[in-house]
């Protein structure tokens, strides 16, 4: 385990993470002191641990209005899928339809073609 100290509000916090994690350690923390310090400055010195939970609670309803457009986009996927799949069914069957015809055709033109030899 690597060790890694972050700070949030300005206090220093020394966490443990998985090597090579380091850096997406001190990402997650710089963004979360970003919410806390847009709360603190719109609130004020209203308490650290209230702070933290609102900021938390601000993370968490980011957090599932995302998962709501995950769900949404997976959805839109599922259908594009659907509709693609469909569509090449329907291509498949036309093709076989396109060459039976063709076939009939050359087969007519063949007999033609006798006819006249």
């Amino acid at each position: 385990m690597s060790q890694v100290t972050v700070t949030i509000d300005g206090k220093a916090y020394r966490m443990a993470c998985d090597p090579g994690q380091e850096e997406h350690l001190h990402e997650l923390a710089s963004s979360f002191d970003q919410y806390v310090g847009h709360l603190k400055g719109s609130f004020g010195e209203i308490g650290d641990q209230r702070i933290t939970v609102m900021a938390g609670i601000m993370v968490m309803d980011e957090l599932a209005e995302l998962r709501k457009r995950v769900t949404g986009l997976e959805s839109e996927i599922e259908s594009l899928r659907r509709t693609r799949d469909e569509a090449l069914q329907r291509a498949d069957s036309t093709d076989g339809q396109l060459m039976e015809r063709l076939s009939a055709v050359a087969g007519k033109i063949e007999a033609v073609a006798a006819k006249l030899s």
